[in-house]
């Protein structure tokens, strides 16, 4: 009876080993696998004149394609905007937008005569007194 307790064990210890074997062998063949398929990744096609011209064609192409479709995005955008000459002639409220935002927010601007008939204390110097002050000189706009 102890010889049949005994063989049974040694069986089933011999499967075990040979199953732990087996599965030994197949992490190993699958990291065989993925090791050639990293190789393959990293290996690509190998480069030639002939497979960069194509390539390089193939790419520029697209560039210029690309480059187009932003160059038509901004002439189709640049149309739809309105100069502000253009605004200020179409919607005569922008005169007084300026003006009527400062009066809701209470600040209101008073610009009279007042503020520009004594200007005596700027001390200013009179331009016709400067011994270099040429009227038809550069950067005048007087023109001969």
């Amino acid at each position: 009876m102890i010889f049949t307790l005994v063989t049974a064990v040694q069986e089933k210890l011999n499967e075990i080993v040979d199953q732990v074997k087996t599965r030994r062998e197949e992490e190993k063949k699958l990291k065989e696998k993925e090791a050639e398929a990293e190789k393959q990744l990293f290996h690509g096609i190998p480069v030639t004149i002939e497979n960069f011209l194509c390539w390089k064609a193939k790419f520029e192409a697209e560039f210029l394609e690309i480059k187009k479709k932003r160059i038509k995005e901004k002439q189709q955008a640049g149309k739809n905007k309105l100069s502000g000459k253009q605004l200020f002639e179409t919607d005569h409220n922008l005169d007084t937008s300026d003006i009527q935002f400062l009066e809701d927010a209470g600040n209101n601007v008073e610009v009279g005569k007042s503020l520009f008939q004594e200007l005596d204390y700027l001390e200013l110097e009179d331009v016709e007194d400067d011994p270099d002050y040429n009227p038809a000189g550069p950067g005048s706009d007087s023109e001969d």
